[in-house]
């Protein structure tokens, strides 16, 4: 049965978010140009004379407040968050009807809308309405015959583990119009040796996950007997595949080309129109027939072909014309080398590459799958003139390296398409080019790059739309070789990744200033954790370092029950306190003198920056008004834009804002109940006013007590900012959280930041992008706010084929950044990446890339958990896993064997979604605070997929033995390589010591029997006894073995943007039990081992 029909204007969208305009409108693989001044403008109304007329959002619900975070995402308890699922609108008229889709597809509706209460909220649906969730991605459905809610979970969960939790909201949109990346070259510190900021997680925003997997089976049973605990049943939301909203109820949610301000006002909103690539960009091809079945039989292996150049296209294949022309005047050969399909193999690959990767695995027997080295990402099974160019995996990454021609394809696969980024990456290296001329489609916008075609001197054709463009004159020079006529030979056509300086058409206004506000929390509480001498101190210490030019500008606020303004006027002696005590309606006292020139007024911002921690050391004021604070930051940054750091140790109290503590302890350890979703809207309309004027809010959170994170990381979430987060953070009690915090804020304050950004991510013809992940605040369809953009913040988006990649061989993905860097420069940072599209089950496995899917999942069980519930996550991940390895087994695997059958590119799956369930943001039953799970979650969203898998599959090694063998040379110092152990108690001797890296934490867990040189010659105590309770460094002896395991623990560390602790813990220590519980194959008390977990899998998948 085809698929069915979109819903008419009205229905419930993709991901849940019913009536309300579409945030972020359908998007249906729009190359996104518009011309229309979409888009949002940091300034404040009216002081642009040339922006475009605002656009007001059709459809929008009476008393709804227009700054909708989340696109298409369940509205719960009113809260939208940054799981905006985008879907473009088509160009064209779209017929209505269905995408193609084989096999029987009817709609299960999920079991009497259990959790409708939170999927619908106020203001969400018309009075009555009660939209059903529908599915983030989805394959095919039940058969009809299955009863509504007879789809039984398939995760076995532990008695007394708790029911479903109400549904949260946290909506995480993810999808950067364009990626950015910030060339270390250009300045900025390097990775190496400055310790990055810790993940900067913003609290989980996403939309409701629908479920991972729409029920692909008959009922399933219960799992194993015996060991595994009691399975419960509990119904997953299923929904039709890949319904998207019709266009008419879309006029974009977001509020296209104006976001409401919190004071009602109108900002309009220009970028969009400035970056280019609107809806308007390309033309949107009709969807495919309804009912176009898939014909291919699919086979476990394709035909090779030794690699060759294909000289010809198909009639209508949107490839390059011959490799070298003749112009028609007889003159030379224009020959491109390598740049464009015709480079692609026709065969796609040599017959070793299929055998391994599709090579069946037995996952019940092979016991040692996981590799002794860090995964690598799959390299595109592309020719390899092609591939040199590619984008590198680090930064740009998909879940499907081979790209499905046809969504009923990608719906058998049972597999997530999406893209993983990490757009402003610190890098060694980045061509950065200065040229005025900026050379881009017509159509579409994309901006020329190594995978488009060109047909002659005078003529190149987009890699995204097809359309043929002009070379202009000024692009035939290449500045590199100095040489005229060579326009393929351009850095922008030989780099992937690469940076443009932005001519004044690119601004809205001259280049913002960096400006930096400070806000401090002096509450009694505040001063007793003794942070605002560490605080102040790494401050002082890095004052010069902040990124930044002559214009500079600083400013600080204190605040309690009351805000301290303070004014650094020149000419004063010292800085002059203003204190505001009117907190139910702030005003900026003098603001002339508040925010100043940093380097006109150092001395005195010093003196106060030393004087500060013991103004307020007397101070018995319990109160916190954080609420009001930010209102006065807020105003007080709006005119120029910039960041905002706040530092708050406890539960708002007074004022706008003020919140009341919803843990309740001894349900810690539920999955019913737990609150994840924000209990006001203030902070996330506080967050889209500062966006709107180009704020970014970032929240460090050093409390022992519960703070409410939920609710308070919506500033840093929609703000594009960042979240810390240092748990029972003391100067005395805790020393060791200060130096994390001394390493984190000195990263923080010194790394790059780019300024009043915006990113686009742009695909080829047929794709579509609907669903995005991180921190920001989508403006327009598919226009990604960043008032701030930072190294170390990650993104991801999900996607669906929109319509049939029919005669085309490879797709395209473009991401833009277009940022104002500290220096006040306009810079454009492009990364593309080429990916070839295959026709056979086979080959869509055959590139699965297990680390980017689990990413990917990851990101959208967030989602769900706020959307839904807790549970409803688990089971959706572990669905994940079931449908996948069922479909292979039905449908790719020729010869059925007995056992859990994994193609070898998928063989981690089920540990890495068994590591996911096993993690704070996931688990069940264990005593994790409430905050620390929204931290945990808020990493997930807002963290690249490296630190992401790292914090999800911590990496074991034996360190009692460490050799220079295979060891790395890096900068005069011999880093060893230890093989990486499975998780598993199992491979402890007693006799060894072992580093557990868990990204965020470093254990080292030395044996009762260690030997007698490790323990003296690295830990320098004369035996096991001798061994501090509570040791977290090691000396620096000048052996052998503390050389190389310092080495290589330093190494570690600097691989990432946040300080890893050292614990260095024995058989007693109390901080064992946090190193067991990273052992993922090992059962726990509330959780499967990994071989229990196969075998429910194998029931499940043999049903």
């Amino acid at each position: 049965m085809a698929q069915p029909a979109r819903p008419p204007a009205g229905y419930p969208s993709q991901n849940g978010a019913g009536q309300q305009p579409y945030s972020n409108g359908p998007v249906q693989n729009q190359l996104m140009h518009s011309s229309d001044g979409q888009g949002y403008s940091p300034s404040v109304p009216g002081l642009y004379s040339h922006q475009a007329p605002a656009k007001v959002p059709p459809h929008q619900s009476s008393g709804q407040y227009n700054y909708s975070g989340s696109q298409n995402v369940s509205q719960l308890n009113s809260y939208q968050g940054p799981g905006q699922t985008l879907n473009r609108p088509p160009v064209a008229p779209f017929s209505g009807s269905p995408v193609q889709q084989t096999g029987p597809v009817p709609q299960v509706l999920l079991p009497a809308l259990q959790n409708s209460a939170a999927i619908s909220s106020a203001g969400s649906f018309p009075p009555g309405a009660s939209p059903p969730v529908l599915s983030n991605w989805q394959y095919s459905q039940a058969p009809v015959s299955q009863p509504v809610g007879s789809q039984t979970s398939h995760l076995a969960h532990v008695t007394g583990t708790g029911s479903a939790q109400p549904p949260s909201s946290l909506s995480g949109n993810t999808n950067p119009p364009g990626s950015y990346q910030y060339a270390a070259s250009p300045g900025g510190p390097p990775l190496q040796n400055s310790y990055m900021k810790p993940g900067s997680a913003p609290p989980p925003v996403t939309q409701p996950l629908a479920p991972l997997h729409p029920p692909a089976r008959p009922p399933l049973g219960p799992p194993p007997v015996g060991g595994p605990p009691l399975i419960r049943p509990s119904t997953l939301i299923a929904g039709p595949p890949n319904t998207q909203p019709l266009l008419n109820s879309a006029a974009n949610r977001e509020g296209d080309a104006t976001s409401a301000a919190g004071d009602g006002s109108v900002v309009q909103n220009s970028y969009d129109a400035i970056e280019g690539g609107g809806l308007t960009a390309t033309p949107h091809p009709s969807p495919a027939p309804p009912n176009l079945k898939m014909n291919r039989s699919v086979g476990y292996s394709y035909p090779t072909l030794p690699p060759g150049y294909q000289n010809t296209s198909p009639p209508g294949a949107p490839g390059m014309q011959t490799s070298a022309l003749q112009y028609p005047d007889g003159s030379k050969h224009f020959h491109q080398p390598a740049l464009g399909t015709n480079h692609l193999t026709a065969s796609m690959g040599g017959l070793s590459l299929q055998q391994e990767g599709l090579r069946p695995v037995n996952l019940l027997q092979e016991r040692n799958i996981l590799p002794t080295t860090l995964l690598k990402a799959p390299v595109p099974n592309l020719h390899e003139d092609i591939q040199k160019l590619n984008c590198n995996p680090e930064l740009f990454r998909c879940t499907l390296t081979n790209i499905p021609q046809t969504q009923a394809l990608l719906n058998k696969a049972k597999l997530p398409l999406g893209l993983l980024l990490h757009p402003f990456k610190d890098l060694s290296q980045l061509p950065v080019v200065t040229s005025s001329t900026i050379v881009r489609c017509r159509s579409c916008r994309t901006y020329i790059n190594p995978f488009v075609s060109f047909l002659d001197q005078k003529r190149w054709k987009c890699n995204l739309c097809y359309r043929v463009n002009d070379v202009p004159e000024e692009f035939m020079y290449n500045p590199v070789t100095r040489v005229y006529g060579e326009p393929h030979k351009r850095p922008e056509v030989q780099n992937a990744t690469i940076e443009f300086m932005a001519p004044s058409e690119y601004m809205l206004r001259p280049p913002q200033p960096p400006v930096y506000l400070f806000v401090f929390d002096v509450s009694h509480n505040a001063i007793e954790t003794g942070y605002l001498n560490t605080v102040c101190q790494t401050l002082l210490d890095n004052l010069d370092l902040l990124p930044g030019n002559t214009r500079t500008k600083i400013g600080f606020i204190t605040f309690d029950s009351t805000i301290h303004f303070y004014s650094l006027q020149e000419g004063l002696s010292q800085p002059q306190m203003l204190i505001v005590s009117d907190i139910e309606d702030v005003f900026i006292p003098m603001p002339e003198n508040l925010l100043v020139n940093l380097n006109e007024n150092k001395e005195l911002i010093q003196d106060l920056l030393r004087t500060l921690p013991q103004m307020f050391t007397k101070s018995l004021e319990t109160q916190s008004a954080l609420g009001p604070a930010l209102q006065a930051a807020f105003k007080l940054m709006s005119p120029t834009g910039g960041r905002i750091s706040v530092f708050q140790t406890q539960l708002p109290s007074v004022g706008m804002g003020a919140l009341k503590s919803r843990e309740e302890p001894n349900q810690r350890a539920t999955a019913k109940d737990i609150h994840l979703t924000p209990s006001t809207d203030f902070y996330k309309k506080l967050a889209l006013d500062c966006s709107g004027q180009q704020v970014a809010v970032d929240l460090f959170l050093l409390s022992g007590q519960y703070s409410d994170l939920a609710s308070l990381g919506c500033i840093s979430r929609y703000s594009a900012g960042s979240v810390y987060y240092y748990q029972s953070y003391h100067h005395k009690h805790n020393p060791v959280q200060v130096e994390k915090l001394q390493k984190e804020l000195k990263r923080y304050l010194t790394r790059k930041i780019g300024f009043e950004a915006v990113m686009r991510i742009r695909c080829t013809k047929g794709l579509s992008i609907h669903t995005f992940h991180g921190n920001f605040f989508v403006r327009s369809t598919d226009l990604l706010s960043l008032p701030n953009v930072n190294p170390d913040a990650g993104y991801a988006v999900q996607m669906s084929v929109e319509e049939s990649l029919t005669d085309m061989q490879v797709v395209s993905f473009q991401s833009a950044l277009l940022y104002t860097s500290s220096k006040g420069e306009r810079r454009i940072r492009v990364h593309t990446m080429c990916l070839p599209v295959v026709t056979t089950l086979s080959d869509v496995y055959l590139g699965a890339d297990v680390q980017a899917i689990t990413g990917l999942l990851a990101n959208m069980a967030v989602d769900r958990s706020v959307s839904a519930t807790l549970s409803d996550a688990r089971d959706a991940l572990v669905n994940a896993v079931i449908d996948s390895l069922s479909a292979y087994r039905s449908s790719v695997l020729s010869i059925q064997q007995p056992g859990l059958m994994a193609p070898y590119s998928l063989r981690l799956f089920p540990l890495y979604v068994l590591a996911l369930l096993k993690q704070k943001a996931f688990q069940t039953g264990t005593n994790a605070r409430l905050d620390e799970r929204i931290f945990t979650m808020c990493q997930v969203k807002n963290q690249p997929l490296v630190y992401l898998m790292l914090m999800t599959h911590p990496s074991l090694y034996r360190v009692d033995n460490l050799t220079d063998e295979g060891a790395l040379n890096i900068n005069d110092r011999t880093i060893p390589q230890p093989p990486i152990l499975q998780l598993s108690v199992e491979k402890l001797s007693r006799d060894g010591a072992y580093l557990m890296d868990a990204g965020s934490v470093l254990f080292l867990w030395i044996g009762k029997n260690c030997g007698q040189s490790f323990i003296s010659q690295v830990l320098g105590v004369p035996n096991y006894g001798s061994i501090p309770q509570n040791m977290t460094h090691l000396p620096e002896l000048e052996t052998a073995e503390s050389i190389r395991t310092t080495a290589f623990i330093s190494w570690l560390r600097e691989q990432r943007p946040f300080f890893p602790i050292l614990y260095i813990i024995k058989d007693d220590s109390p901080l064992k039990s946090s190193f067991l519980q990273n052992m993922i194959e090992d059962r726990t008390e509330s959780a499967l081992s990994y071989y229990e977990f196969l075998l429910h899998i194998q029931q499940q998948v043999n049903k």
